[in-house]
């Protein structure tokens, strides 16, 4: 049975653990490292209700009207929803006395869900294929997710 007590942990790590992967963002940022642009996330997820899930470039797709916030909606969903499965996983006692070994490894197994299932719905190709530096690309989202675990 799931209490409300386990449902605020759950937020508070994928909020907190998503939190931590901004702030790296942003100072990858500042040092002139391309970070993602979270309003193509939303540009992304705008268009599924019209049915189109993949994109050539989602750079080049029709904006979607407030796909900036909605695109950092989803950023902290899905972090919330990979926190869930940090805990389901390893249970709530874990939360209570929380270890790197497991939320490291939930974080770097969740760059498969980037590099096999976003990207390539995006445009960029499975583990950046079709980007000018796919090698570069994919280590910058091995070391992202493992700031995020």
């Amino acid at each position: 049975m799931t209490s409300l007590q386990d449902i605020e942990r759950v937020l508070l790590i994928g909020i907190g653990a998503t939190a931590v992967l901004d702030i790296w963002l942003f100072l990858l940022g500042r040092l002139g490292v391309p970070v993602l642009n979270f309003a193509f996330i939303g540009r992304w997820v705008g268009h599924l209700p019209r049915g189109k899930f993949a994109h050539a470039a989602i750079g080049r797709a029709q904006p979607i009207p407030g796909e900036l916030p909605l695109g950092w909606i989803t950023h902290y969903a899905i972090g919330i929803g990979f926190a869930a499965l940090l805990l389901g996983w390893q249970g709530v006692p874990w939360a209570r006395q929380p270890t790197l070994g497991p939320a490291l490894l939930v974080g770097v197994c969740t760059v498969l869900a980037s590099l096999f299932v976003l990207q390539p719905v995006m445009g960029a190709g499975f583990a950046s294929s079709k980007t000018p530096t796919p090698a570069r690309n994919v280590l910058r989202s091995v070391t992202n997710h493992a700031v995020f675990g």
